[in-house]
């Protein structure tokens, strides 16, 4: 009896050393997204995106009336900003700006356009205005956080590395 017993014990340490691997082991490449009400917690969304994968926000700046379309992409649980573009509602194209400049111009006013951004962020928080409404896109899906969370709510987001067992469970 003893005999039978030990390669059942074995592959029963075997299957929870693998689990726990699993739930610890956190791989480059993947960022995981998660999206919640500020107020209550309500998970809006929640994502695994490979690395250079697109994540964009779309809205409306409600000084200045313009379009602005932010763009991001996931670097290994980081949520990585790349490319701002603040565009007339008719389409005209707006002039190619430094990187540098977009603190700035974020306040001032005018349409632009930056590429080559390289900001990290791990946490956003977005305060919900009546104009802007706010939509943002993961993996093709949408969520319209005005909707979500209301005129004055607070929507959070927080980009962090998924375990291996999250990114099997996210493909199935």
């Amino acid at each position: 009896m003893k005999n039978r017993g030990m390669p059942i014990l074995a592959g029963l340490g075997a299957a929870l050393l693998a689990l726990w691997l699993l739930s610890r082991f956190t791989p480059d490449g993947y960022t995981r997204i998660d999206l919640a009400e500020g107020a209550g917690g309500r998970v809006l969304l929640s994502a695994i995106v490979p690395d250079g994968e697109r994540v964009t926000l779309n809205w409306r700046n409600s000084q200045f009336g313009l379009l602005v379309t932010e763009t991001f992409h996931g670097r290994s649980g980081v949520l990585v900003q790349d490319r701002v573009t603040f565009a007339q509602p008719d389409g005209t194209p707006p002039p190619r700006v430094s990187p540098h400049d977009v603190d700035d111009l974020f306040h001032t006013g005018g349409a632009f356009d930056a590429e080559g951004l390289d900001r990290p962020l791990r946490r956003i928080v977005y305060r919900i205005g009546e104009i802007g409404d706010p939509k943002l896109t993961v993996r093709g899906r949408t969520v319209a956080l005005k909707k979500e969370a209301g005129f004055g709510g607070r929507v959070v987001l927080t980009a962090s590395r998924p375990t291996v067992g999250k990114i099997l469970l996210d493909r199935l």
